[in-house]
């Protein structure tokens, strides 16, 4: 039994292998008189459930105890709001772990667990990493009307250019805008102030139409050109090729998964010629996660992309580049 047992949940780990989407954490820790106890961590209910399904049919004659097993997800959920303006989000709780992502003022994150100064969260799409828990709050942010869309916006104390800045917010950040005043919105977020009404975006303003949709890609796309590149980010202040087709698609209204390789699994298959929007992908290490890259189109082979070779999001021509020419894969579109 007990090597059966360890194959078996092995191979059902296998099922719920993306850490960055699941949590699958079990070991048989004993053999106790009355059973076999079960210790470590799963994400939710439906997982448990499903395990303890497949338990009963592979070894009908056993016990299985399920009293140390976390299930981390809760009903109702634990819900807290990012109140920092940007924040990582860590693969530990640690700064020095690799960062997945970052979240952004006003997010609202489910909590899993919590590590002394650090909180285990799921993003809205599934997402989960650690984040530092004193960037979250209890109390949630006023209901957002618009996003910004500049690269980065200062939030100043008056309505003139040279009021004092009282903090300031990046690219995609929602917030709520409170009042008018000519050329400048009052914004109620973070930090109280007002921001030039140029570098903002109405929710309900967001492109209907697919042809919208592209033309505000592009627009969006030339004026993130020059965001350096940083593993992890998703934002003007540093960005990965999937980050930046992940923030072009939400200034939009359009949600997609964070990472390249799911946006490849996850996009409409579509064939050349290429249209404005639509994410080019390349791997030349044989379409493994860690080494998948994605370009945005601006029109066929010409793309905007973050890379490490350019330190950041510059344009290239996919067949004037020998590297991405031959490491093409295909292409997906969310458009």
């Amino acid at each position: 039994m007990p090597d059966a047992l360890e194959s078996f949940l092995i191979e059902f780990a296998g099922r719920y292998g993306d850490e960055r989407l699941d949590v699958f954490d079990l070991k048989a820790t004993s053999a106790e008189a009355n059973g076999i106890a079960l210790n470590g961590r799963i994400l939710d209910e439906a997982v448990l459930s499903e395990l303890q399904s497949s338990l009963e049919s592979h070894f009908p004659t056993a016990r299985f105890i399920f009293d140390e097993v976390r299930v981390l997800r809760k009903i109702p959920p634990t819900t807290k709001t990012v109140s920092t303006n940007l924040t990582g989000l860590y693969a530990g709780p640690s700064w020095q772990a690799e960062m997945l992502s970052q979240v952004f003022y006003g997010w609202k994150l489910e909590v899993l667990e919590e590590n002394d100064a650090w909180a285990f969260v799921r993003q809205v799409d599934g997402y989960l990493g650690w984040v530092y828990r004193t960037y979250l709050t209890e109390s949630p942010s006023p209901d957002p009307t618009h996003l910004v869309i500049a690269p980065a916006t200062y939030v100043r104390a008056e309505t003139t250019a040279g009021s004092p800045i009282v903090g300031r917010f990046v690219c995609g950040t929602p917030v709520q805008v409170v009042k008018w005043n000519g050329s400048y919105a009052e914004i109620d977020a973070q930090v109280w102030g007002w921001v030039a009404a140029s570098e903002l975006r109405a929710f309900e303003d967001l492109p209907k139409t697919t042809g919208e949709r592209r033309a505000l890609i592009s627009a969006d796309a030339v004026r993130l050109t020059g965001v350096p590149y940083l593993q992890g980010g998703c934002s003007a202040m540093g960005i990965d090729s999937a980050g930046f087709s992940y923030l072009l698609h939400r200034l939009v209204g359009v949600r997609i998964p964070r990472d390249s390789d799911m946006q490849f699994k996850a996009g409409r298959k579509i064939e050349p010629p290429f249209q404005v929007g639509d994410l080019l992908f390349f791997d030349a290490n044989g379409q493994n996660r860690s080494g998948m890259h994605v370009g945005v189109s601006l029109g066929d082979w010409r793309i905007l992309h973050s890379s490490r070779k350019r330190n950041g999001v510059y344009f290239d021509d996919v067949q004037d580049e020998g590297e991405l020419r031959n490491s093409f894969i295909g292409a997906r579109s969310f458009i």
